[in-house]
């Protein structure tokens, strides 16, 4: 593993997937401790996708588990299909299968999105006063989460900010819908502002089919219009890039 800085970027580069999931795991219980000892709560909003699978892994073993104050954690989720929970494409479904059936979490501090309801404009109102209310926020403020854990599509964009679509410039919401067409999913995603005011934001990214992305977002001048992930260059501090040798091959 080695430390690589381009553009001001923080990036971590692991020797595989396996070496990912073990730092991300390392950057998880290490933000998470520092929030509880601080303020006596964490609360982080985790992606879906199949890089953090191994990682998800990882917080459901015995030995993680008493790393982690968990009753002190509230989960969130950056992003959601709008699909029911049951569904193989849900990222609460995913987060469910492999850790959150086996940490000692109070249900109460498990905030899913409702992808399957029929009305997604109440999914995305529902998720939002869910937000304001864990937050205790007034109207008109952000939540800083604690962490925000992204991955990175092969068009660059994060959680379901996607290129061409009304959620790249929603700057007034703390979530919105995002419709899609061609057979695709609709989606519920947490906007642009949400996530450049998390106090940390950890990017993974895997495999060889990333490469070439890996390599535009940061050669490129930044243009969160083509590139949504370009979008958090503002807060470029903030971020940890965990990225294994496969996608960081064209570096």
């Amino acid at each position: 593993m080695e430390t690589y800085s381009k553009q001001q970027a923080q990036v971590l580069k692991a020797t595989d997937a396996e070496a990912l999931a073990d730092l991300a795991l390392k950057y998880f219980i290490n933000y998470a401790n520092r929030a509880i000892q601080k303020r006596g709560v964490f609360r982080v909003a985790i992606s879906g996708g199949s890089t953090p699978v191994r990682f998800y892994e990882r917080l459901s073993s015995v030995s993680v588990r008493s790393k982690i104050q968990w009753d002190k954690v509230h989960i969130f989720w950056v992003d959601e299909r709008c699909v029911p929970p049951s569904s193989e494409a849900s990222n609460f479904g995913l987060a469910t299968h492999t850790f959150l059936l086996d940490i000692p979490i109070p249900g109460e501090n498990v905030h899913r999105v409702t992808g399957e309801s029929e009305n997604y404009a109440d999914a995305v109102a529902e998720y939002e006063q869910v937000i304001r209310s864990v937050f205790q926020l007034s109207k008109g403020q952000i939540p800083a989460f604690d962490l925000i854990i992204l991955g990175m599509g092969p068009d660059g964009h994060i959680g379901s900010v996607l290129p061409n679509t009304y959620a790249q410039f929603d700057t007034d919401d703390l979530v919105s819908a995002v419709y899609r067409m061609n057979g695709d999913y609709n989606r519920i995603t947490l906007t642009v502002p949400v996530m450049k005011e998390a106090q940390r934001i950890v990017i993974l990214v895997s495999g060889k089919n990333k490469a070439q992305i890996v390599a535009d977002v940061f050669r490129t001048e930044p243009d969160p219009v083509k590139y949504p992930v370009h979008a958090l260059w503002p807060v470029m501090d903030k971020i940890r890039w965990l990225i294994d040798e496969p996608a960081a091959a064209m570096l």
